[in-house]
């Protein structure tokens, strides 16, 4: 009998490594890296450490260059163009990714559909009924006025489309509607866009990978204040985040069929989960764009490239080290976990407090593998449909939109 499992072992590791073998003699997919005059990078080659073949570059160089950007593209004959599109580029890149069919976007642009504007992440969000706090868009200024004369206060009016909609410097809570009148004369955003005020206890920013998360940090605002945005004064930490709020991540994450993603989850006071913010464009330590690279590596490779295992909630024990350290770690690797006398000692002693009863980590970790994305063969968010921004007032083409749920969830 033992002999038998010892020839299977054999005969396995054979095959996995003919595998190997079969599997470098592919041809790779030619890579390269999209980049932008004026905006950070969020990749660069050192994030894809061992991908053995050249690595390209192209960068936009905004205004009226298309058309050279998708020549140097072809020129190159890039298969795969990796980076995140800003909002003010975005119909643009629509654009240009239909002028290259044969490229594959990552992330896709429909995927990157809320990078563009708070009200896309609003229309996700109804098209998948993920629960957000209770929204309402106006682009007609007599029915913005109409809604401030006889909605209830306080509300939260936030701009939706721009460059710098970040840190929450642009997210204002009126408590009256004469309040609410100033602010809109003096910020003159468009469209108006408002929300039902949800008091918090906190909320959760969320970082996944192939759907499996693999950061997430609390952030709290400061006494008597009800911002949490770090930038404003908020304080983070990376302790006992709630299953139930991770499970909700995930399942956002797959409705965008994101290869990396990151939410933003309120806690509300009431004890509900609702999504505020999500995009493929958010900040990360080196090391987990390190994670995404590695990733990207294992998905266009057929195999030739590990996939990365990152256990759940290593981000608690990787947090006690300070910030200035976290910046500075590169290419973090974890073994398997495997049973074991000494580590069942060690791991029985980790349990979460779930609603379905206490887990281990390691058993919680097996709910949550890294999966493969699937590449789109179709755009989901049409801009001829979707883009309300520039389409406002254009066209008398009736277009099918789910309203406003009435009830928040």
């Amino acid at each position: 009998m033992m002999a038998k499992k010892q020839d299977k072992k054999v005969q396995d590791k054979k095959v996995k490594n003919n595998k190997i073998i079969k599997n470098k003699k592919e041809k790779l997919p030619k890579i390269g890296m999209l980049y932008m005059d004026y905006v950070l990078r969020f990749f660069d080659k050192s994030n894809f450490k061992g991908w053995p073949d050249k690595i390209e570059t192209v960068t936009y160089h905004w205004k009226n260059d298309s058309n050279r950007f998708i020549k140097e593209v072809k020129r190159k004959k890039i298969d795969i163009l990796i980076g995140n599109i800003p909002a003010t580029a975005y119909e643009t890149f629509r654009e240009i990714a239909r002028a290259l069919p044969d490229v594959e976007f990552i992330p896709s642009l429909d995927t990157q559909f809320s990078n563009k504007s708070k009200e896309n992440v609003t229309r996700f969000a109804w098209k998948y009924d993920i629960p957000i706090p209770k929204t309402y868009i106006y682009y007609d200024k007599d029915k913005a006025d109409n809604f401030i004369e006889e909605t209830e206060y306080p509300k939260i009016i936030k701009k939706s489309y721009g460059p710098s909609n970040y840190g929450g410097y642009f997210v204002h809570k009126v408590d009256s509607k004469q309040e609410a009148r100033n602010l809109l004369a003096q910020k003159k955003y468009s469209p108006a866009y408002f929300q039902d005020f949800v008091p918090m206890e906190a909320d959760v920013r969320v970082m996944l990978i192939g759907h499996k998360p693999v950061c997430a940090f609390w952030r709290r605002a400061p006494k008597g204040e009800w911002l949490t945005n770090t930038s404003q004064g908020g304080s983070m930490d990376y302790m006992d985040v709630p299953k139930e709020l991770l499970d909700l991540a995930v399942q956002v994450s797959k409705d965008a069929k994101a290869e990396y993603w990151a939410c933003d989850v309120a806690v509300g006071e009431d004890g509900q989960y609702r999504i505020l913010e999500c995009a493929t464009a958010f900040a990360a330590f080196p090391y987990i764009r390190d994670w995404i690279g590695q990733y990207l590596m294992w998905k266009f490779s057929n195999g030739r490239f590990n996939k990365p295992n990152i256990p759940l909630y290593n981000w608690e024990e990787l947090g006690k080290m300070d910030p200035s350290v976290l910046r500075t770690l590169r290419h973090i690797t974890f073994g398997n976990y495997t049973p074991s006398y000494d580590g069942a000692y060690f791991l029985d002693k980790k349990v979460r407090k779930t609603s379905e009863g206490e887990l281990y980590l390691h058993e919680m970790d097996a709910l949550y593998p890294i999966l493969l994305t699937e590449k789109r063969t179709q755009e989901e968010w049409a801009s001829e449909k979707w883009n309300f921004q520039d389409n406002y007032g254009k066209t008398l083409r009736k277009v099918h939109a789910k309203s406003n749920p009435k009830d928040t969830k």
